[in-house]
């Protein structure tokens, strides 16, 4: 059955916290904080330090193998409790899909807050844009509020003005980057910050002209199960003039199966729907896959290569930016979901709207 949601000019912003407030903690996802406390009591710790917020726990943050029932009663309760005024996820995972049957969609309606998550909490972002909610791709505290050594200098700028200002903020690409990192049961990871290589720039594609609209995407695997499941998906005019943004994870997927998500994006008339596309800088090693450099270039070109197999196919008027620091790497620029986005091919720059 459709999904009966206001359109997507009228998504609204939930109102900022300020320095002192409480904001929920929760694992919609995955209860890793239970295996690994290190990095997530580190983010804790910079929640309250560096953004004077105030993290209040509840019953699954720290349970690993709460059901879906369990982790939707947890959203609720944060979504509903007055003196709480922002949700952050503690990490991603590749269950919540079976959180969103649970969830009632009132509750969120009636008292819309700032969600910070990325990765599987592709899910509950679509849900909140369904809702009427702008939500925020980026920052959990695990990966990002708990990154070694210090948080990342870029990655704290954009949290801060997603958090705490309204308006527009230009994204710039990062100097350096990173996609490498160390093992969170080894104290060793923490002791120093996390390798980094020359950013070399946006890589821009497609027709010079101006964008902008509210965004719409996340995780290309996630979208990938909430199309098979047929979970938060709009008709596909819902996201006409909308801009897609896109990463993919620490899984690093195969070139093919990213062409194939977005071929069946494209055989579903969605791709065509969107002018612009902000494709994510893809992670390309992780600690199972850890590919030597020559691997990882190609890893990247034949991933590129992909995305651009299915655009010049299904949506070749569409402007595309990639290697923009929105996903899985180092560091992370936090996008409005639902917010306002311009991306403009003839001055090659990107705004958000937080």
């Amino acid at each position: 059955m459709p999904i009966r949601t206001p359109p997507a000019s009228a998504l609204r912003h939930p109102p900022k916290p300020r320095p002192g407030d409480r904001v929920a903690v929760l694992s919609p996802s995955s209860g890793l904080p239970h295996l690994f406390p290190r990095p997530y009591e580190l983010g804790l710790a910079r929640l309250e330090k560096d953004f004077g917020l105030i993290p209040v726990e509840y019953p699954t943050t720290r349970k690993w193998g709460a059901g879906p029932q369990e982790r939707a009663a947890d959203l609720h309760a944060a979504f509903a409790d007055p003196d709480i005024a922002a949700v952050f996820a503690s990490i991603g995972g590749d269950d919540q899909l079976t959180v969103l049957p649970h969830l009632d969609r009132e509750v969120f309606r009636a008292h819309p807050k700032p969600f910070f998550g990325y990765s599987d909490n592709t899910n509950l972002l679509a849900y909140l844009w369904n809702t009427g909610i702008v939500g925020f791709h980026g920052a959990t505290v695990m990966c990002e509020l708990g990154r070694p050594g210090v948080m990342h200098p870029l990655t704290a700028e954009s949290l801060r003005a997603a958090l705490f200002t309204e308006g527009p903020y230009e994204l710039r690409p990062a100097e350096r980057y990173g996609d490498e990192n160390g093992d969170w049961d080894d104290p060793e990871t923490f002791a120093a910050e996390p390798a980094a290589w020359p950013g070399e720039g946006w890589w821009w594609y497609g027709p010079e002209r101006v964008v902008e609209g509210p965004s719409w995407g996340g995780s290309v695997e996630v979208l990938s199960w909430m199309l098979m499941a047929d979970r938060e998906i709009q008709e596909a005019a819902a996201y006409d003039g909308c801009v897609l943004f896109l990463e993919t994870c620490e899984e690093l997927p195969k070139a093919d199966d990213v062409y194939f998500v977005l071929r069946s994006m494209g055989e579903r008339g969605l791709l065509r729907r969107f002018p612009a596309l902000l494709m994510g800088r893809p992670k390309a090693w992780s600690l199972s896959q850890p590919l030597p450099g020559p691997a990882k270039e190609a890893y990247r070109r034949e991933q590129r290569a992909a995305v651009l197999r299915a655009l010049d196919t299904y949506a070749p008027e569409t402007v595309a930016v990639f290697d923009v620091d929105l996903g899985h790497t180092d560091p992370q620029l936090v996008i409005p979901y639902g917010g306002a986005v311009r991306v403009d091919g003839v001055a090659r720059r990107i705004t958000v709207t937080y």
